[in-house]
């Protein structure tokens, strides 16, 4: 894989860099992320680069279905509905493990998200990249047609919608408690709105309002969703002024609706070669005899809580809900980017915003997990160097 830009790379890279590379991301809001980010870029090959595009363009033609609406429809009825749903999703991560398959490299969808991502940590972390290794001019992260100054033009057109910045809130739940804060920073840099809590939300009537840094009441007239339900409803005792599902005068830059729809839902409708046979526990005729060869997911969770990756029998026969539990098939991830002592799997999210009146997303950007663990995620790579989050890069077609 780009065998020698890692070369190069590996050549160039030292413990002191690195370090400098943190520090000077820490410098930005005198702030370090919580979680851990990799010693280094991911080198997308050409020819990955065409497979990853291929199978996103496949999900994004099931979402794109006419009755998409009506084959969801379950996963609303099944979670929090929220009113005054638009058209279609307006954020959209894919995510793919880079795996093995009859001795090639393929892609393999492990999820997909109509969720906001870390957009604005992405777009600064390649900038921090750039700067400590400027031999990767000729690469970036943006796809074809995309480059730096239209990846803010679309990320603003979508957050921002037909209104000023004051008037658009990203949303959370105490965002200064989150592991993703440091894009929430960037993002109140970049696209200069403030990050409100939801306990700071004020009602009046059907309209909602913020305190500003001088203490005068703001009208929200669009909110720019990073709460997830699974997180709220395990906060009972945050003092809330408004509900979701209320019937509010205010617009969603991602409406919470499609956090549901575009999930794991989706993934047993999905079939071809960049898919996984996935199967709804309610759909099961029989349980696998070789249930080492799968994992158990539950359909709607939060940062992977909740699956089970060494299948027993009786974890399935204990699933009482089976209807909002997935049995998938386990890939393997190939161990692909050469580290300085040994070889680490990969997983690449690509991302995507979708103005609400364009008629297809739009493919802008990505980002990275490296892992030497059982499984992509944290606790798998506890201890261990060259994991964590990163981003992909490709060659820039020559001109």
């Amino acid at each position: 894989m780009e065998e020698s830009i890692r070369k190069k790379f590996n050549a160039e890279f030292t413990q002191d860099k690195y370090q400098a590379f943190l520090n000077d991301i820490a410098s930005d809001f005198a702030y370090m992320p919580t979680f851990r980010i990799a010693e280094t870029p991911f080198f997308i090959s050409d020819s990955l680069k065409n497979q990853l595009k291929e199978a996103s363009e496949a999900v994004i033609d099931f979402i794109k279905r006419p009755d998409f609406k009506e084959l969801t429809q379950r996963s609303i009825e099944l979670n929090t509905a929220v009113p005054n749903e638009d058209a279609h999703t307006q954020f959209l991560a894919v995510d793919f493990g880079i795996c093995e398959e009859e001795g090639q490299l393929i892609p393999k969808l492990i999820e997909v998200q109509g969720f906001p991502s870390i957009f604005n940590f992405q777009f600064n972390l390649f900038r921090k990249i750039q700067k400590y290794y400027p031999f990767l001019s000729d690469y970036s992260p943006y796809p074809d047609g995309m480059d730096e100054e239209k990846y803010m033009e679309k990320l603003k057109e979508v957050v921002l919608g037909s209104h000023s910045a004051r008037e658009v809130v990203l949303l959370e739940i105490e965002p200064e408690k989150q592991n993703t804060k440091i894009d929430f920073y960037y993002a109140k840099r970049d696209l200069c709105i403030p990050v409100v809590c939801v306990t700071e939300v004020i009602k009046e009537g059907k309209r909602l309002f913020y305190m500003d840094s001088e203490g005068k009441k703001i009208r929200i007239k669009r909110i720019y969703n990073r709460v997830i339900f699974d997180e709220l409803e395990l906060r009972r005792d945050l003092p809330l002024d408004f509900e979701f599902t209320e019937d509010l005068d205010v617009e969603w830059a991602g409406h919470p609706n499609w956090y549901t729809r575009i999930s794991k839902f989706i993934l047993p409708y999905l079939n071809g070669p960049y898919f996984i046979e996935t199967k709804l526990l309610s759909e099961l005729e029989s349980i696998p005899e070789d249930l080492e060869n799968y994992v158990l997911k539950p359909l709607f969770s939060f940062s992977g809580s909740g699956v089970i990756f060494h299948v027993k029998k009786e974890d399935v026969e204990a699933v009482r809900e089976k209807d909002l539990y997935i049995l998938q098939k386990k890939v393997h991830y190939l161990p692909i980017v050469q580290s300085p002592d040994g070889k680490v799997k990969v997983e690449v999210r690509l991302l995507f915003l979708w103005p609400e009146k364009e008629e297809s997303p739009t493919w802008v950007g990505n980002l990275v997990r490296l892992s030497r663990g059982e499984m992509i995620g944290v606790k798998f790579n506890k201890d261990k160097d060259w994991v964590g989050g990163s981003i992909g890069l490709f060659e820039k077609a020559k001109s």
